[in-house]
């Protein structure tokens, strides 16, 4: 009987056989049968498309692959050691986490402010709370940037970080503050607290709106009962706004995480070469510039390893008991 019921799972329901079909085992082998079949043409899809390239890539990181040709040898972990031993990815490995750690906080703090600021900041009426005067073109203003691509967004700040003809240095030697100008903005140590500020302003905007619309979703009942109780604003969002926001911070922290550690076209753009590298563009440079495709596959890995630890850390650490309201 258990070879019948596991060939009734193969099979379409009109060809199962009438001593299987009326069999009590059946009706929960026929559900699974539904599932299975039901996600197997998107599954099918989703590993051909999505996990076979990352396998393939931990296969190419064994070889010795050019990537202009097709010959490669099979090298096992000598990339794995050779990038262990690379000073050049410690260093670039540094920037990320740096730029990881980071551009999150900055990022989500300040669009948690605006956001709150938007939505419960204005004045106190008896009606309830309220934002701020003007908060619709605010939220237009700070989206923006959402809408200019990330190269646009890399040329201008590039034109603003220039010795010579820069708006940064023509700002603060306006205000006095010569001392402060640099000859080289992009090419020194100040380069990756550079792109860190360029990161932070392109994302600010898409974080505000998404923060505010988690918080219109909160019912203004509660902001009037902490209210009555004589909460204050600091109370009201450290009490009401941020934990009932939480699950939408969480997720935004992994994005915005994730959009750290992917910082390529900012700096392959703004930084002079050699003035900085991060994981992605290392590994521009050692498959497209050195023809180090097997190496560059490596690095490929190491930064993969490096975004599924985040994300994972993340959504332990940040995984609580769901806030019905």
């Amino acid at each position: 009987m258990r070879l019948r019921l596991t060939a009734a799972f193969f099979l379409p329901p009109r060809f199962t056989p009438q001593s299987v079909r009326y069999d009590r085992r059946y009706r929960k082998l026929d559900q699974y049968r539904f599932i299975v079949w039901f996600l197997s043409l998107p599954l099918l899809v989703y590993g051909f498309f999505v996990v076979s390239p990352f396998l393939q890539a931990f296969f190419y990181s064994l070889t010795d692959w050019t990537g202009y040709s097709s010959d490669y040898n099979f090298v096992g972990f000598d990339n794995y050691e050779r990038m262990w031993n690379d000073d050049k990815f410690w260093d670039a490995t540094r920037n990320s986490l740096l730029l990881l750690v980071i551009a999150p906080l900055v990022t989500l703090a300040m669009g948690l402010f605006f956001a709150y600021m938007l939505s419960a900041g204005g004045r106190r009426r008896s009606h309830g709370v309220s934002g701020v005067a003007g908060s619709g073109l605010y939220k237009i203003v700070y989206f923006f940037p959402q809408v200019l691509s990330l190269a646009i967004i890399a040329v201008i700040w590039a034109r603003i970080y220039s010795p010579r003809s820069g708006a940064l240095n023509a700002g603060l030697e306006a205000v006095g503050l010569d001392s402060w100008a640099r000859e080289d903005w992009l090419g020194s140590s100040w380069a990756i607290w550079c792109v860190l500020v360029v990161l932070c302003w392109s994302f600010v905007g898409f974080y505000v709106v998404l923060f505010s619309a988690a918080m219109s979703a909160i019912p203004t009942e509660i902001y009037e009962a902490a209210r009555l109780d004589g909460a204050g604003r600091a109370t009201t969002f450290f009490r009401i706004t941020f934990p009932l926001t939480w699950e939408t911070v969480r997720t935004g922290w992994i994005y915005m995480g994730i959009q750290a550690l992917d910082a390529f076209a900012l700096v392959n753009v703004m930084v002079p070469e050699h003035g900085m590298d991060v994981l992605p563009s290392y590994l521009f440079e050692k498959s497209f510039r050195d023809a180090q495709a097997g190496y560059a596959t490596t690095i490929g890995v190491a930064l993969f390893l490096i975004t599924l630890v985040f994300a994972t850390v993340m959504m332990r650490l940040g995984r609580r008991e769901r806030i019905e309201f």
